[in-house]
């Protein structure tokens, strides 16, 4: 039997991260898994987690099954069959390299949305040198933690070139109010995921400068053709692009009060500097360092790329951000399709 038909089944999990999302996969997966361990660096959430089963920080609504316990300690995850990644995509090298020196032999998930600066490597590219022959997958799509916490009807799409290992996980992720597809195009997923923060910051933006919701439309779906444009440039294929990780994440986060991107947005829109903008979600916004990777992988691949150069205009030229969406308005009329 190949590597890639090797069966899965997964009785345990290692979810390093222990942030919104990473305890809403404990949450959501409590049901499914005999023993869970959510890996974080705040003792205080970490005492929080094991004494009163919830996460003071992040999704407190959230109660965690009793077998979800909390740790400090990276080398907890090393035992478990399954490890997911949901850390800043900032942390998941140096993360990845700490777990490496360690040793796992378990199947590795990244949940995190972005690319990685300078090099401009997707997650799942970063583990997958890290970690050259552990099996390998990506999850992604419309799926804010908040609603995920409160048992909201939530649809996610599963990455892998391992068929067995995205069967196994589309099982283990399959839940009354939990759907899960399966797809074998990572780049397509990754980047989706990564490249929606900007236009969710653009939205927010939009609607911090009391645009309308004709002008947000537009917006959002000239985002669209954009973001499709740059990741067939980058390696996704164009029906992903019209999937759960594209435009579903893509409308999600463009719209959603729990957007941290979109609230982001709104701030600078309504006249806050970056600074106070983000330090008045109190929480990442990944859109905002993705916005320097991004931009340099589109002039890097010589991308048609307006609106994510507005957004870098703004975040880090300190173009005004009525200025920078004006310009947006007044570019050269062209046909739709371009």
């Amino acid at each position: 039997m190949s590597a890639d038909s090797k069966p899965f089944s997964f009785s345990s999990v290692a979810i390093i991260g222990s942030g919104s999302f990473g305890t809403a996969l404990a949450f959501l997966l409590g049901p499914k898994m005999a023993k869970i361990t959510l890996i974080g660096r705040d003792a205080h959430v970490a005492e929080k987690i094991n004494t009163h089963h919830r996460n003071p920080r992040y999704v407190s609504e959230a109660q965690l099954a009793d077998h979800v316990r909390a740790s400090l300690e990276l080398a907890d995850a090393a035992d478990h069959e399954l490890i997911i990644f949901s850390v800043p995509t900032s942390a998941t090298r140096s993360t990845a390299e700490a777990l490496a020196a360690i040793g796992t032999s378990a199947a590795l998930v990244s949940s995190a949305k972005g690319m990685e600066r300078n090099t401009g490597d997707r997650m799942s590219q970063i583990l997958r040198e890290v970690f050259p022959r552990n099996p390998l997958a990506v999850i992604s799509g419309p799926n804010h933690a908040e609603e995920i916490a409160n048992t909201m009807a939530t649809c996610a799409v599963i990455g892998s070139h391992n068929h067995e290992l995205a069967t196994a996980l589309q099982k283990l992720f399959t839940l009354p109010h939990f759907r899960t597809y399966t797809s074998t195009d990572m780049p397509g997923i990754e980047l989706g995921g990564a490249i929606k923060n900007i236009y969710a910051i653009a939205a927010g933006i939009a609607s911090g400068l009391g645009l309308g919701d004709n002008a947000i439309a537009a917006l959002v779906t000239r985002a669209l053709s954009e973001m499709t444009r740059l990741g067939i440039a980058l390696g996704g294929q164009r029906e992903t692009f019209t999937g759960l990780s594209g435009i579903g994440d893509l409308i999600a986060t463009c719209f959603s009060h729990h957007s941290r991107n979109h609230r982001v947005g709104l701030a600078l829109g309504q006249g806050k500097a970056l600074d106070e903008a983000v330090a008045s979600i109190g929480m990442i916004a990944e859109g905002v360092p993705n916005t320097l990777s991004i931009y340099e992988a589109a002039r890097q691949a010589a991308v048609n790329s307006p609106i994510i150069d507005a957004v870098y205009s703004i975040l880090y030229q300190n173009r005004p951000a009525a200025l920078a969406l004006r310009d947006l308005l007044s570019r050269d009329p062209r046909p739709e399709n371009d």
